[in-house]
């Protein structure tokens, strides 16, 4: 556990050392890391793993994990319309975002403590050491959704000699960032730290309106503090506090489509952004964004030793509360806006035991528990403008409408009629696992692996949605006539085309004259009971748990890992493996949950069904992942390169789906990817290091045979390539560090992210590609003070993160355009 020649501490999730020789023969950095919660090299780990450790985290100015993205070309991430909805993927797998109750399938820990939700994983984190990516399926070594992969961030622990730095820059758009870090010896046993920083940026996306701000600002604030007591050498005990806030504007949106309802806007005097322009960083709104996340949490870490195997246990207790409130349209019309307040409470508790010392027969064996309770408030806020839009898309009917239902004008649509939404969801976990390592020989070594969980959920979901339209049935409600209103339609309608009165004789005299006017006359009330149909939007929603559905779901599942590993000799290392990983239940916490059709005749039968009752889904099933591959890891004196060929696949995959309205959960039957990841290191002389990092990956849909479509169609996908997984991606990196004398030093940096073209969403067309340059340099004089001048997307290359289709918007087309060119200016002061 207390590693002496490394220093390493084997209760964090994956821990990475780098030390330099310094010598021309022997210039490969040396990294050590326990991604098998084991302390191995880089070189003699048998999984791909990307390390990023603290000296490229400083270099190449990677400020949070979105930035991450820049150096390992396996790990994507999309930021979406709010600071608390970001998306992990790894080699094209991934989601959770824009719903609270969909866990990522990308697991995030921070010193070994899971963090289920993106609005736990983005906040700013002084002192970090190292940040890991693991690529693949990772269930039998940590105990929740990690079908994926895992992102592992390790900060420094405290330290006994007494050290520290201040830190503040300024640069484009008005930024400002303050940081601080101190940390020393209360007595021989006891040390402590404390970190904070201040992070704040003028938004590059100015609204169209003079007197709203502008959006995709900065506005974060956090603090951690450490404590460790080592009273022996064999017991470490380490607690974790921190607070983290986020008050800030965020995200700018620009249209890629104008769709025909666009005219209706501006005949109200809305504006909305320019197709032709989708890059001139101008937001369409008609208020403020809104976004405020306040994350807290504990965490205790005990490490003892015993004579013939180690215990850790990792203990923690975590709190996130975050409100967002947006305009859903992003128009300068007052249409549409959305506020959500979310709630969420952790408490985790993993237990390992791990054989110690140097044996043929090396194991593992632990349990993980997770308990979570969640509780969102969403709803749907009705703008003064919304009403006048829809009785323009209806062709100024809606007082007619309202006539014929015996409601008083200005009753649909009108500004009261908001909907509120409210789910909770208690999600408890419990996992047990173990892994043995097997040492054949001195070269030969087998591991297998097996994990079993137990998830289970308990949820529940409620509306009031006070849209008195949408509550109507158009086709068979009765009207004040006290007949139904195609029977109304077709009247009026008749006699608007022959004079006559729609009586049964008129009709019969009629079709004898014209065979096939009254079809024609009643294909057209369709349509237009269609049209009216269409802005039935908020359908009254059917709560949950009820007496057909429980709300509950229950998975039990078995992972399991095989590998063998052979050393060549000392520099060369290959491997194989086969792995699966799982995923639980996710729920729709969203208006668009909908019961299953084959609820229908039960939810009839109990009185529960609501007027346009539609069906659809309110979860979907586990995620199944399995991972076959093989590689290599080679180190030698001015290089390294490793090597992965991996085809996996996830059964079942959890698909979020966006479709105007709402989000469209489902399951995916098994989306495959079959994929080369490498990357490779090189110094040509001492002073320079030049790297190289690229991925290749054929993403299909294998099968998904009711995948969401244009317009809430239903489409066969199978066999389509996955949205939003370049085929290509790369990043290389060159860096020159210069010693000046006298205790000067200095470096050089740049790099370089490429992604091929793209369509970023399945439904919509919309296209995307990656080609971005980034550098820094920087010298650190005597006396520990230093300077750095940094700029990300130095050519200010424009591309999209995601796209989605128009609020109540049909033809629209919306996305989220890449930042802009960043730079700025760094002083520091170490002592």
């Amino acid at each position: 556990m207390f590693n002496k020649k490394y220093g390493l501490l084997a209760s964090t999730a994956l821990i990475a050392s780098v030390a330099f020789t310094g010598v021309a023969h022997a210039q490969v950095d040396e990294i050590i890391v326990t991604a098998t919660k084991r302390t191995q090299t880089l070189q003699e780990t048998p999984v791909t793993v990307s390390v990023t450790t603290a000296d490229v985290l400083d270099k190449a100015q990677i400020l949070d994990i979105q930035d991450l993205q820049s150096v390992v070309p396996s790990l994507r991430v999309g930021q979406l319309q709010s600071s608390s909805n970001t998306n992990f993927r790894i080699r094209g797998f991934g989601n959770g975002a824009n719903n609270a109750g969909i866990e990522p399938s990308v697991g995030v820990f921070i010193d070994g403590v899971y963090r289920s939700r993106s609005a736990a994983q983005i906040g700013d984190l002084p002192k970090l050491e190292r940040i890991e990516v693991l690529s693949g399926p990772q269930s039998t070594l940590f105990g929740k959704n990690a079908s994926a992969g895992v992102i592992s961030i390790v900060t420094a622990k405290p330290s006994f000699s007494r050290q520290g730095y201040i830190e503040g820059g300024v640069g484009h758009y008005n930024q400002r960032v303050v940081r601080g870090y101190m940390t020393g010896p209360i007595n021989d046993s006891i040390a402590v730290s404390i970190g904070a920083n201040i992070n704040k940026r003028d938004g590059y996306a100015r609204s169209a309106v003079a007197s709203l701000g502008a959006n995709n600002e900065r506005d974060r604030f956090s603090v951690r503090g450490q404590i460790l007591v080592e009273p022996r050498d064999d017991i470490s005990i380490r607690l974790i506090v921190d607070h983290s806030e986020i008050d800030e504007r965020c995200c700018g949106v620009t249209n890629v489509t104008n769709g025909p309802t666009a005219g209706a806007i501006m005949a109200l005097g809305g504006q909305l952004a320019n197709p032709a322009n989708p890059f001139a960083y101008i937001n369409y709104q008609d208020r403020d964004s809104d976004n405020r996340v306040n994350d807290d949490g504990i965490s205790l870490h005990v490490d003892v030793e015993l004579d013939k195997f180690d215990v850790t246990s990792i203990t923690s207790m975590r709190s996130n509360k975050s409100f967002s409130e947006y305009d859903a349209d992003f128009t300068t019309a007052p249409l549409l806006n959305v506020p959500t307040d979310v709630d969420i409470s952790t408490f985790t508790q993993e237990v390992r035991l791990t054989s110690s010392g140097d044996n043929m027969i090396d194991w593992m064996l632990g349990g993980f528990y997770f308990s979570e309770d969640i509780t969102q408030i969403s709803g749907l806020d009705v703008g003064p403008a919304f009403r006048p839009y829809i009785d323009i898309l209806s062709g100024g009917g809606l007082n007619g409408v309202e006539a014929l239902f015996g409601q008083a004008p200005g009753t649909f649509f009108n500004a009261a009629n908001d909907s509120v939404e409210t789910f909770t969801q208690y999600n408890e976990a419990v996992s047990i696992f173990a892994t043995v390592d097997f040492n054949a020989t001195e070269k030969l070594k087998l591991t297998g692996g097996v994990n079993f969980t137990k998830d289970t959920k308990a949820v529940t979901g409620s509306t009031v949605n006070n849209e008195v339209f949408s509550a109507i049935d158009l086709n068979n409600d009765l009207t004040v006539f006290g007949v139904t209103l195609p029977t109304v339609l077709f009247g009026q309608a008749f006699t608007a085309n022959t004079g006559l009165p729609a009586t049964p004789a008129n009709i019969a005299f009629i079709e004898g004259v014209a065979p096939g006017t009254s079809a024609a006359i009643n294909a057209g009330v369709a349509q237009g009971i269609a049209g009216l149909q269409g802005l039935q939007f908020v359908p009254q929603f059917l709560g949950f748990g009820n007496a057909v559905e429980s709300g509950r779901s229950s998975d039990t599942q078995a992972t399991w890992t095989a590998r063998l590993a052979y050393r060549v000799n000392d520099s060369f290392n290959v491997y194989a493996s086969a792995a699966t990983g799982f995923k639980s239940t996710s729920w729709n916490l969203s208006r668009d949950s909908r019961p299953f059709a084959r609820d229908a005749a039960a939810l009839g039968a109990a009185g529960l069904l609501q007027p346009n009752q539609t069906f659809g889904t309110r979860l979907a099933g586990p995620e199944d992942a399995m991972v076959f591959e093989a590689g290599i890891k080679a180190r030698f004196d001015k290089g390294a390169f490793n090597l992965a060929v991996f085809d996996q696949t996830i059964e079942g995959f959890q698909s979020n789906t966006f479709i105007g309205t709402g989000f469209v959960l489902a399951n995916a039957g098994q989306q495959g990817t079959f994929g080369v990841e490498f990357d490779a290191s090189y110094y040509p002389v001492e002073a320079l290091k030049l790297t190289f990092a690229g991925i290749y990956l054929d993403a299909k849909y294998d099968s998904f045979v009711n995948a969401p479509g244009p317009n809430g169609t239903i489409v066969d996908r199978s066999g389509q390539t996955v949205a939003g997984v370049p085929e290509f991606g790369f990043s290389t990196s060159a860096t020159y560090s210069h010693d000046f004398g006298g205790g000067t030093t200095g470096y050089i940096r740049g790099d370089y992210q490429y992604e091929s073209e793209v369509d970023i969403v399945e439904i919509l067309g919309v296209k995307a590609n990656t080609s971005i340059v980034n550098g820094s340099f920087g010298i650190k004089f005597d006396g520990g003070y230093g300077v750095q001048i940094w700029g990300r997307n130095l050519f200010g290359q424009e591309s999209f993160i995601s796209a989605f289709p128009g609020v109540v918007q049909a033809g629209t087309i919306n996305a989220y355009p890449t930042a802009p060119r960043t730079y700025g200016v760094l002083i520091r002061k170490e002592f």
